[in-house]
Protein backbone atom coordinates (compact mmCIF):
# COMPACT_ATOMS: atom_id res chain seq x y z
CA UNK A 1 0.00 0.00 0.00
CA UNK A 2 1.33 3.68 -0.78
CA UNK A 3 2.69 5.69 1.73
CA UNK A 4 0.32 8.27 2.69
CA UNK A 5 2.14 11.84 2.51
CA UNK A 6 0.94 14.32 4.51
CA UNK A 7 -0.52 17.47 2.62
CA UNK A 8 1.63 20.57 3.58
CA UNK A 9 4.70 17.96 2.14
CA UNK A 10 3.05 16.96 -0.98
CA UNK A 11 2.49 20.94 -1.34
CA UNK A 12 5.72 21.79 -0.40
CA UNK A 13 7.22 19.34 -2.86
CA UNK A 14 4.66 20.39 -5.55
CA UNK A 15 5.68 24.04 -5.36
CA UNK A 16 9.76 22.88 -5.62
CA UNK A 17 9.47 20.42 -8.29
CA UNK A 18 9.31 23.23 -11.27
CA UNK A 19 12.82 24.64 -9.14
CA UNK A 20 14.30 21.40 -9.01
CA UNK A 21 13.42 19.31 -11.82
CA UNK A 22 12.73 22.12 -14.79
CA UNK A 23 15.43 25.07 -13.56
CA UNK A 24 17.47 22.27 -11.98
CA UNK A 25 17.69 20.11 -14.61
CA UNK A 26 17.71 17.34 -12.28
CA UNK A 27 18.95 13.51 -12.78
CA UNK A 28 17.94 11.11 -10.60
CA UNK A 29 19.92 7.75 -10.54
CA UNK A 30 19.44 4.76 -8.47
CA UNK A 31 15.88 5.85 -7.17
CA UNK A 32 14.85 2.37 -7.93
CA UNK A 33 16.62 0.80 -4.64
CA UNK A 34 14.50 2.68 -2.21
CA UNK A 35 12.04 0.43 -1.04
CA UNK A 36 8.29 1.36 -1.31
CA UNK A 37 7.90 0.77 2.26
CA UNK A 38 9.96 -0.08 5.50
CA UNK A 39 12.05 1.49 7.51
CA UNK A 40 14.78 3.26 5.71
CA UNK A 41 17.69 5.77 6.57
CA UNK A 42 19.57 7.73 3.75
CA UNK A 43 22.40 9.06 4.55
CA UNK A 44 23.19 12.70 2.52
CA UNK A 45 25.85 14.81 2.15
CA UNK A 46 25.06 18.59 2.83
CA UNK A 47 26.17 21.67 0.76
CA UNK A 48 23.53 23.35 0.22
CA UNK A 49 19.97 24.33 2.06
CA UNK A 50 18.57 23.14 -0.91
CA UNK A 51 19.78 19.74 -0.23
CA UNK A 52 16.88 18.79 2.19
CA UNK A 53 13.94 19.47 -0.77
CA UNK A 54 15.91 18.61 -3.62
CA UNK A 55 16.09 14.84 -2.13
CA UNK A 56 12.10 15.39 -1.06
CA UNK A 57 11.23 15.70 -5.16
CA UNK A 58 13.95 12.86 -6.40
CA UNK A 59 11.99 10.63 -3.72
CA UNK A 60 8.71 12.04 -5.13
CA UNK A 61 6.64 8.46 -3.67
CA UNK A 62 7.82 8.34 0.03
CA UNK A 63 7.70 10.84 2.89
CA UNK A 64 11.46 11.99 3.75
CA UNK A 65 11.58 12.93 7.76
CA UNK A 66 14.78 15.06 8.33
CA UNK A 67 16.04 14.95 11.21
CA UNK A 68 16.72 19.29 11.09
CA UNK A 69 18.06 21.79 13.69
CA UNK A 70 15.75 23.36 16.38
CA UNK A 71 16.47 26.46 15.74
CA UNK A 72 14.49 26.80 12.94
CA UNK A 73 11.25 25.95 15.09
CA UNK A 74 12.15 29.67 16.40
CA UNK A 75 10.17 31.54 13.55
CA UNK A 76 6.77 30.48 14.48
CA UNK A 77 5.24 30.03 10.44
CA UNK A 78 8.27 27.86 9.41
CA UNK A 79 7.97 25.93 12.52
CA UNK A 80 4.25 25.48 11.61
CA UNK A 81 5.17 24.38 8.10
CA UNK A 82 8.38 21.77 9.46
CA UNK A 83 5.49 19.96 12.07
CA UNK A 84 3.28 19.80 9.16
CA UNK A 85 6.20 18.26 6.91
CA UNK A 86 6.58 15.65 9.79
CA UNK A 87 10.24 16.55 10.45
CA UNK A 88 11.80 16.05 13.41
CA UNK A 89 13.73 18.72 15.47
CA UNK A 90 17.34 18.41 16.76
CA UNK A 91 19.59 20.71 19.24
CA UNK A 92 22.98 19.81 17.45
CA UNK A 93 26.18 19.20 19.33
CA UNK A 94 24.28 18.17 22.47
CA UNK A 95 23.30 14.46 21.94
CA UNK A 96 19.73 14.75 21.58
CA UNK A 97 18.14 11.13 22.75
CA UNK A 98 15.13 12.85 22.57
CA UNK A 99 14.97 13.65 18.61
CA UNK A 100 16.62 10.12 18.36
CA UNK A 101 13.87 8.35 20.27
CA UNK A 102 11.19 10.00 18.10
CA UNK A 103 13.03 9.10 14.66
CA UNK A 104 13.91 5.42 15.88
CA UNK A 105 10.06 5.35 16.55
CA UNK A 106 9.59 6.91 13.27
CA UNK A 107 11.54 3.83 12.16
CA UNK A 108 9.75 1.60 13.39
CA UNK A 109 6.85 1.96 11.90
CA UNK A 110 8.52 1.73 8.41
CA UNK A 111 9.28 5.17 7.84
CA UNK A 112 12.01 6.59 5.69
CA UNK A 113 14.94 9.29 8.02
CA UNK A 114 16.85 11.40 6.37
CA UNK A 115 20.20 12.31 7.98
CA UNK A 116 23.00 14.85 7.30
CA UNK A 117 25.25 13.63 9.21
CA UNK A 118 28.32 15.89 8.56
CA UNK A 119 25.70 18.45 10.76
CA UNK A 120 25.81 21.45 9.07
CA UNK A 121 26.52 22.95 5.42
CA UNK A 122 30.44 22.26 4.56
CA UNK A 123 30.78 25.65 2.89
CA UNK A 124 33.54 23.31 0.91
CA UNK A 125 34.95 21.84 4.00
CA UNK A 126 35.67 18.32 4.87
CA UNK A 127 33.59 17.91 8.18
CA UNK A 128 33.52 15.11 11.06
CA UNK A 129 30.49 12.20 10.24
CA UNK A 130 28.26 12.24 13.34
CA UNK A 131 27.55 8.82 14.37
CA UNK A 132 23.32 9.39 14.65
CA UNK A 133 22.79 8.21 11.48
CA UNK A 134 24.33 4.99 12.52
CA UNK A 135 22.75 4.60 15.80
CA UNK A 136 19.18 4.74 13.93
CA UNK A 137 19.97 2.25 11.41
CA UNK A 138 21.19 -0.08 13.95
CA UNK A 139 18.70 0.09 16.79
CA UNK A 140 15.99 -1.01 14.27
CA UNK A 141 16.16 -4.84 12.96
CA UNK A 142 15.65 -4.90 8.87
CA UNK A 143 16.05 -1.10 8.20
CA UNK A 144 17.93 -0.47 4.49
CA UNK A 145 20.46 1.93 4.28
CA UNK A 146 21.22 4.18 1.29
CA UNK A 147 23.64 6.09 0.99
CA UNK A 148 22.41 9.52 -1.05
CA UNK A 149 24.76 11.89 -3.34
CA UNK A 150 23.50 15.35 -4.42
CA UNK A 151 25.46 17.58 -6.19
CA UNK A 152 24.88 20.76 -7.95
CA UNK A 153 22.31 22.22 -5.64
CA UNK A 154 24.82 24.71 -4.38
CA UNK A 155 23.95 26.30 -7.74
CA UNK A 156 20.83 26.95 -7.66
CA UNK A 157 21.26 30.76 -6.30
CA UNK A 158 23.48 31.55 -8.62
CA UNK A 159 21.13 32.62 -10.80
CA UNK A 160 21.03 33.62 -13.92
CA UNK A 161 23.32 30.37 -14.20
CA UNK A 162 21.52 27.55 -14.43
CA UNK A 163 22.39 24.35 -12.60
CA UNK A 164 22.80 20.94 -13.29
CA UNK A 165 21.39 18.81 -10.07
CA UNK A 166 22.31 14.94 -10.08
CA UNK A 167 20.59 13.00 -6.61
CA UNK A 168 22.33 9.45 -6.83
CA UNK A 169 21.30 6.71 -4.29
CA UNK A 170 22.80 3.64 -3.80
CA UNK A 171 23.58 0.55 -1.68
CA UNK A 172 26.47 0.86 0.44
CA UNK A 173 29.35 -1.30 -1.01
CA UNK A 174 30.62 -2.76 2.49
CA UNK A 175 26.61 -4.32 2.06
CA UNK A 176 23.65 -3.95 4.78
CA UNK A 177 24.34 -2.85 8.60
CA UNK A 178 25.34 -5.57 10.80
CA UNK A 179 25.17 -6.26 14.49
CA UNK A 180 29.13 -6.06 14.88
CA UNK A 181 29.61 -2.72 12.92
CA UNK A 182 29.52 0.74 15.39
CA UNK A 183 27.44 3.46 15.00
CA UNK A 184 30.18 5.44 14.22
CA UNK A 185 31.81 2.82 11.99
CA UNK A 186 28.73 2.51 9.85
CA UNK A 187 27.68 6.07 9.17
CA UNK A 188 31.78 7.01 8.39
CA UNK A 189 31.58 3.95 5.40
CA UNK A 190 28.25 5.24 4.27
CA UNK A 191 29.54 8.69 3.96
CA UNK A 192 32.64 8.03 2.73
CA UNK A 193 31.53 6.76 -0.39
CA UNK A 194 29.05 9.56 -0.56
CA UNK A 195 31.58 12.05 -0.21
CA UNK A 196 34.08 10.39 -3.06
CA UNK A 197 31.35 11.26 -5.29
CA UNK A 198 30.14 14.63 -4.24
CA UNK A 199 33.41 16.26 -2.71
CA UNK A 200 32.51 19.18 -0.56
CA UNK A 201 31.39 22.00 -2.26
CA UNK A 202 31.01 26.24 -1.41
CA UNK A 203 27.20 27.65 -1.58
CA UNK A 204 26.24 31.17 -2.49
CA UNK A 205 26.86 33.76 -5.29
CA UNK A 206 30.90 34.12 -6.13
CA UNK A 207 32.85 35.78 -4.79
CA UNK A 208 30.61 36.80 -1.92
CA UNK A 209 30.56 32.63 -1.18
CA UNK A 210 34.53 32.75 -1.15
CA UNK A 211 35.27 35.69 1.26
CA UNK A 212 32.48 34.34 3.52
CA UNK A 213 34.37 30.59 3.38
CA UNK A 214 37.45 32.40 4.00
CA UNK A 215 36.36 33.78 6.48
CA UNK A 216 35.13 30.77 8.32
CA UNK A 217 38.30 28.60 7.86
CA UNK A 218 40.50 31.32 9.40
CA UNK A 219 38.26 31.71 12.33
CA UNK A 220 37.68 27.95 13.04
CA UNK A 221 33.92 28.44 12.47
CA UNK A 222 31.35 26.27 11.16
CA UNK A 223 27.91 27.94 11.97
CA UNK A 224 25.16 27.50 9.78
CA UNK A 225 21.74 29.33 10.37
CA UNK A 226 19.47 28.46 7.49
CA UNK A 227 19.89 24.76 6.41
CA UNK A 228 17.89 22.41 7.76
CA UNK A 229 20.90 20.27 9.28
CA UNK A 230 20.95 17.49 11.24
CA UNK A 231 23.16 16.70 14.22
CA UNK A 232 22.81 13.17 14.22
Amino acid sequence: MAERVPRVYATVMIVATPIVRWWGRLTVVGDELLPADGPTVLMVNHDSQWDPVVAGVAVRRRQIRALAKSSLWKSAPLAWVLDHMGQIPIERGRGDTAALSAAIEHLRRGECIGVFPEGTVSRGRELRFLSGAGRLALSVPGTRVLGVRITGAVDIARFPRRPRLRVEFFEPAGGPPSAQESAVALTRRVMTEVRAGAPPAVPGRGRAAAEKTGKETSEGTSQETGAPATDA
